[in-house]
């Protein structure tokens, strides 16, 4: 098949959609597809059409980088002619995404975020209408999580397609130090680190030894190991020799890729008791309600202090790890392109 892949972020900023895009794009080459990216800072590779810049919006709490283009629309017809199929992420975003549901190509759509409470309203209250929102050459719509596909479940048939990982590439030999809690996430309210310092706190008070790393954030304070933004080999260096990621998120999650990463690289996850956080790890993790910084302080120490129970919890992380792996949802998404063109 000859499939676009169509990513309305800005593919050379960090974002979650961005990065399943492109672990989709490697994942289908795997079947002798032709893929290319089509969206906004994608640089001039050969598999990529760069749709141009984009400028920060507030979205989801927190920042999008979009194209308001109006001529965005122009590009992508001349990019899609050849194509057999156009895979659209984040349908309704502007305008990179709005324009290419109008394409003269067969459409597939996927949801991934998780919108707010007036958000939902306002899609129940579109209802039908969200179709012709769509366009004509919609064939199929996908979720990442069925948080990602309330919205419109109501008024659109949706299969749930959950965001993929390479899991090998998280496997690593050895064991994690005992001792060693971890976090990931960018330092905005609604990923939780202030409840995780203001449980800190307690766990260092009980637990002098243990040690506590963020990634993604650096606010420069003791009793922390701050890495601030990091690569893959970082990433997957630190979850693999912690005992326990945490994942402190207070909510508007629609799935949570980084649960997948954690329990993929073996360590024990305790996370906030999100929908979609259960939907990720099932029973593979410790729960507690978001924001209650004492609950979180005593999952942790409790679990620092349980060998027993962190071996169980990585055991059943790593085998549910396997549920995303790349070559599993790259086939799901291949059937459903498969069904979008007969």
């Amino acid at each position: 098949m000859r499939i676009g892949l169509l990513c309305p972020y800005d593919l050379s900023q960090p974002g979650g959609v961005q990065e399943q895009v492109k672990g989709l794009r490697a994942a289908l080459r795997g079947y002798d597809d032709e893929v290319v990216i089509l969206a906004p800072g994608a640089g001039d590779d050969d598999d990529t059409v760069d749709l141009g810049g984009t400028v920060s919006v507030p979205g989801n709490l927190s920042k999008v980088p979009i194209s308001l283009d109006p001529t965005v629309g122009r590009r992508i017809k001349a990019a899609t002619a050849g194509l057999d199929l156009v895979h659209v992420h984040e349908p309704l975003m502007p305008m990179a995404s709005l324009m290419a549901l109008r394409c003269d190509r067969p459409v597939v759509a996927t949801f991934h975020a998780a919108t707010s409470p007036l958000g939902t309203r306002l899609y129940r209250l579109l209802g039908p209408r969200i179709r012709s929102l769509l366009g004509p050459n919609l064939r199929r719509v996908t979720a990442v999580s069925p948080t990602a596909a309330a919205p419109v479940s109501d008024s659109l048939p949706v299969s749930i397609v959950p965001n993929g990982l390479d899991v090998a590439a998280f496997t690593r030999d050895g064991q994690p130090s005992a001792l060693r809690v971890c976090f990931l996430g960018r330092d905005e309210p609604r990923k939780g680190l202030d409840v995780l310092l203001a449980a800190w706190a307690d766990v260092a008070a009980e637990i002098p030894d243990a040690e506590l790393i963020a990634m993604g954030a650096n606010r420069g304070s003791e009793g922390v190991q701050w890495l601030g933004r990091v690569g893959e080999r970082t990433k997957v260096d630190t979850l693999s020799s912690s005992a326990i990621y945490v994942a402190p998120h207070l909510g508007r999650e629609s799935f949570g890729i980084v649960l997948v990463e954690a329990m993929a690289a073996g360590a024990a996850v305790v996370a906030s008791d999100l929908e979609a956080f259960r939907y990720v790890a099932g029973d593979a993790a410790l729960y507690f309600p978001p924001g209650d910084s004492k609950a979180l302080a005593e999952r942790l120490t409790s679990l620092l202090r349980g060998e027993d129970e962190r071996r169980r919890l990585r055991a059943a992380g790593r085998e549910r790890a396997q549920r995303f792996d790349w070559e599993r949802v790259a086939g799901h998404y291949r059937s459903v392109y498969q069904q979008a063109l007969s």
